[in-house]
């Protein structure tokens, strides 16, 4: 069995070029069609893209602090902690991070109630 397993890392290991050789191989020398084999080196990558689909951390996006900006100015230092100078100044240097690394709960709490504000605010 160790050589099986052997020969399945190796097939896991190949290039795009090397699978295209090996087909080419199969199909003129032993006639065999590897179809089965493309679908199998195809599946590793589609994993990989919904991995980086699904994140687990976000940042909060202040886009534009939009009519009320006293308000949105008392929010974000309500949020983040920072004091008040600090907190009109990340404001007025929209757009800007507001929360960086937080959860997907976290981050749609934090753009409901700055959006609900008046503030135009996008999750990254």
């Amino acid at each position: 069995m160790a050589d099986i397993k052997a020969l399945a890392e190796q097939f896991v290991n190949l290039t795009v070029k090397e699978v295209n050789e090996l087909a080419r191989v199969l199909k003129e020398e032993y006639g065999i069609e590897p179809a089965a084999a493309a679908v199998a080196v195809a599946a590793p990558a589609a994993s990989e893209e919904t991995a980086v689909a699904e994140k687990s951390t976000f940042d909060v996006i202040l886009k534009h602090p939009g009519g009320a900006k006293l308000q949105i100015v008392k929010l974000v230092k309500e949020l983040t902690g920072l004091g008040l100078k600090e907190s009109k100044e990340v404001v007025d240097a929209a757009p800007k991070a507001i929360k960086e690394g937080c959860s997907k709960e976290e981050a749609e709490s934090i753009k409901d109630q700055l959006v609900e504000a008046g503030a135009d605010v996008e999750l990254k």
